[in-house]
């Protein structure tokens, strides 16, 4: 009888053993893989792994689920750029720019970006590998990182969620990982998209600053600035006419005057337009003269391809939301928030506002299946925690939002940083035209603007997943890294 309620109590133990689910806080697995990237074979190595975030106590409190890329048949690693790549959010996965944009495996979808079954994915023959090592990063409760425990007690969330706490653990995190991997000599480099745009701002900062690792080049994918985006008001409002006018010439919506010229003829056209008459309108308000409003609305809704009626019903003040339902209610269609070349059908063609977002749920048909598999079965990465396509990570602090002057800053300090702004006409969320206003608002003295540079594709806030922008996205970044090496130049102004 002792012996069965042994036998019992050591079957009970494996069973709630079984039942945890966790992930190991500091653990990697190595591959080796061979891929061909314009048109030349490239040997590399991937790491995929955990890395721990510690407390001031020297206890780990997060762990960070990375994969890091590192081609082997190169003889001089200190002389190969190392690019730390984040999404955005906040709370998203760095599945997107991994197996869409610069990593060694893509999606299968069509040439425009669209998902066709089966999923999965394939060798992407542009990727960036060829040129820069690359790290993807998940940060706290997005992938598979998590918090963990310390004592028996979770973690204050507040360490880890807001525009500062993010940014702080992050630039502690990346200077473990270069000295881990032997990479201080390496010339580095940032990437983010969206909300990545804001995060990678402040970690140019903050490496310098706190963990003195100065950096070669910020590359900012559709990036999110809050300075602009949150704060409303009539230039938040006005630097959106020239998205209009692209998805509106996207959809056959604009008078044949414009609809006949190519959008990069028609954009620069309502870019003036936006700058010296819709701002400097809509700063008047209520009191702004009636023949004046009817001016500026009519020329409004020629760009934007709304009707007039649309345009002085809103006051001048057409919220995106509404130009997504609007644009094409006369089709029974709404488009798309992200990229705005998306269809989606709606319960019913009146209202606001679309009912959800027809660019991501697309897209997460072909994402989601992609990396889960990609990450078992060739990254040979296991586990029963879920991938966080989306993470918990509300409430998120933003207050003291300081990241445009971290940039400003940090390139005063550096003399070789250099920073690339790459948009999507499409994208209706952080729109092409707010990334060309950031960029202009970062260095007011104007004494830095020959270290930025801005390019634009014909496609969304993911431009990289129509096969034409992927191949010129990824040769820009080729581009702008072999023009951000110092090639033996001092630093020096």
């Amino acid at each position: 009888m002792k012996n069965i309620i042994l036998i019992f109590s050591f079957l009970l133990i494996i069973c709630l053993q079984a039942q945890n689910r966790i992930i190991p806080a500091d653990t990697v697995v190595t591959t080796n893989h061979t891929t061909k990237i314009k048109g030349i074979t490239v040997n590399f190595e991937a790491q995929t792994g955990t890395q721990p975030v510690w407390n001031k106590e020297g206890k780990p409190i997060a762990t960070l689920f990375y994969t890091y890329y590192r081609r082997t048949d190169q003889k001089n690693e200190s002389q190969r750029p190392l690019i730390f790549s984040f999404n955005g959010g906040p709370g998203s996965a760095s599945v997107w720019m991994h197996v869409a944009y610069t990593g060694p495996r893509i999606l299968k979808i069509d040439e425009e970006g669209y998902p066709v079954q089966p999923y999965g994915y394939k060798n992407n023959p542009n990727s960036i590998l060829d040129v820069a090592d690359i790290v993807f990063i998940n940060p706290v409760n997005t992938g598979y990182s998590r918090m963990l425990e310390v004592d028996g007690k979770m973690p204050d969330r507040k360490l880890f969620f807001g525009i500062n706490e993010d940014i702080t653990y992050l630039a502690e995190w990346l200077t473990t990982f270069v000295s881990r991997k032997e990479r201080w000599e390496s010339p580095k480099y940032l990437i983010g998209e969206s909300y990545g745009g804001t995060r990678v701002m402040g970690l140019s900062a903050a490496l310098q600053e706190s963990q003195w690792m100065y950096l070669n080049g910020v590359i900012m994918v559709s990036p999110a600035d809050y300075k602009v985006i949150r704060v409303g008001g009539p230039v938040s409002s006005a630097l959106n006419l020239p998205y209009y006018a692209a998805a509106a010439w996207f959809h056959n919506k604009l008078p044949a005057r414009l609809q006949q010229k190519d959008l990069t003829e028609v954009l620069p056209e309502v870019e003036d337009y936006t700058i010296n008459t819709v701002i400097p309108t809509l700063a008047k308000g209520g009191f702004i003269d009636e023949e004046e409003k009817i001016e500026v609305a009519n020329k409004m809704a020629e760009y934007s391809g709304l009707s007039l009626s649309s345009v002085i019903q809103n006051n001048l003040d057409i919220p995106t939301r509404f130009f997504w339902k609007d644009l094409l209610r006369d089709q029974g269609k709404t488009i798309g928030r992200l990229d705005s070349r998306y269809l989606g059908i709606d319960r019913k063609d009146a209202g606001v506002g679309p009912d959800y977002s027809a660019e991501l749920t697309s897209w997460l048909h072909s994402f989601t299946p992609a990396i889960n598999h990609y990450i078992r079965t060739e990254l040979n990465f296991s586990t029963d925690i879920k991938y966080n396509m989306f993470g918990p990570v509300r409430p998120w602090n933003n207050d003291n939002d300081n990241t445009r002057e971290d940039l400003r800053r940090a390139m005063a300090e550096n003399p070789y940083l250099k920073v690339l702004f790459q948009s999507g006409y499409y994208d209706g969320a952080t729109t092409y035209f707010n990334a060309k206003y950031t960029m202009w608002q970062v260095d007011p003295s104007g004494k830095m603007k020959d270290r930025f540079s801005f390019k634009g594709y014909r496609s969304g806030h993911m431009m990289y997943l129509r096969n034409e922008d992927l191949i010129k996205a990824n040769d820009d970044l080729r581009s702008f890294i072999q023009a951000s090496l110092s090639n033996g130049k001092a630093a020096k102004y």
